[in-house]
């Protein structure tokens, strides 16, 4: 049985409406009896229009909250009271227009300057994760902590929250640490819907084979990127996926869970991708390469590894300490 598809979109408003424009993206949708999580860029009435249209077509739509780049777009550590205050703003706004969601979706990204950072160079970027590490391990606590109230404000006005995560959060997990957290600003958040962007366009030649590692042990996952979204070029591979690499992460994915995120609608769309869903196949055959499988299940094991001792730095160094300390007992011993 193919699995439920939820497509994100990231659209400025004229963009927007421009997608909504015809019937024709609608109706798709509603074949594939897909879902939308529509980026929260703005409270326009492009944004009003649009919503309010897929609510009349029964098409389900999650508010994917974001705020402006200048306040750092993805939330995470840095602005934590910033998510919380927009969150209150997008409620007014939603009731104001009276719009229907399915669920609330936050996005836990590094902060947005940061990544920007890096198109300056790799120092420029070191010297920006630097500063922001240093403050982050004495706002750890607190933050995460508004999250948490921020959760359940959500909880309270009757909805579910899922999280959009960078993979390596299960890494980070797994060993106890918060090294990611400290340095890069994200945060492990406890949420009804945990969907891991497995980004087969930003990690090649690895695509496949993180999507199958990483799948295989997610709750949820999104897949993509097949265009669209925020310009990173400097700073990441953002060449969209082609129909083959796509078709191929739509298999795998679609073997893993029962329910898929693909980022993006408007990279679908523009590629004509959407409408070839509708008749897709989805009891193809697919493979993964075995050794390359192997080698990044190697590499996550390393980057637990790291984590882990990063995390206990005293450890390695008591370790050292005994080590020079047995030498120097042999010596006086076999004098």
């Amino acid at each position: 049985m193919p699995p439920r598809l939820t497509f994100f979109c990231e659209l400025d408003p004229v963009p927007l409406k421009r997608l909504f424009e015809t019937a024709e993206v609608v109706d798709q949708l509603k074949k594939l009896e897909a879902a939308v999580a529509l980026a929260m860029r703005d409270f326009s009435d492009e944004r009003v229009e649009v919503v309010q249209l897929l609510n009349r077509a029964g098409v389900p739509v999650t508010a994917w909250l974001l705020l402006p780049e200048e306040q750092g777009y993805w939330f995470n550590l840095d602005n934590a009271d910033l998510a919380a205050r927009r969150y209150v703003e997008f409620m007014e706004w939603s009731r104001r227009n009276n719009l229907k969601w399915q669920r609330i979706g936050l996005d836990i990204e590094p902060d947005f300057h940061w990544v920007t950072a890096f198109r300056n160079g790799i120092l420029h970027g070191f010297r920006y994760l630097y500063k922001g590490m240093r403050k982050r391990s004495r706002i750890l606590a607190k933050a995460k902590q508004t999250y948490r109230q921020l959760v359940e404000r959500i909880h309270a006005d009757g909805f579910e929250v899922e999280a959009y995560q960078l993979p390596f959060i299960l890494e980070e997990r797994k060993v106890r640490s918060t090294v990611l957290q400290r340095w890069l600003g994200i945060l492990d958040l406890e949420v009804d819907r945990e969907i891991l962007m497995l980004y087969s366009s930003f990690n090649r030649p690895w695509g496949d084979a993180a999507l199958l590692s990483y799948g295989k042990d997610a709750e949820w996952i999104a897949i993509g990127s097949t265009g669209g979204g925020v310009n990173l070029e400097g700073v990441a591979d953002t060449r969209p996926l082609d129909w083959q690499e796509f078709s191929r992460d739509l298999l795998i994915a679609g073997l893993l869970k029962s329910e898929v995120a693909v980022f993006s609608l408007e990279g679908c769309v523009q590629q004509g991708f959407l409408e070839r869903l509708v008749t897709f196949d989805w009891r193809q055959s697919v493979q993964v390469n075995e050794m390359k499988y192997r080698q990044f299940e190697q590499l996550r094991r390393l980057l637990a590894a790291g984590l882990w001792v990063f995390e206990r730095p005293w450890l390695p160094a008591a370790v050292l300490l005994l080590l020079v300390l047995l030498g120097i007992r042999r010596k006086r011993d076999s004098k």
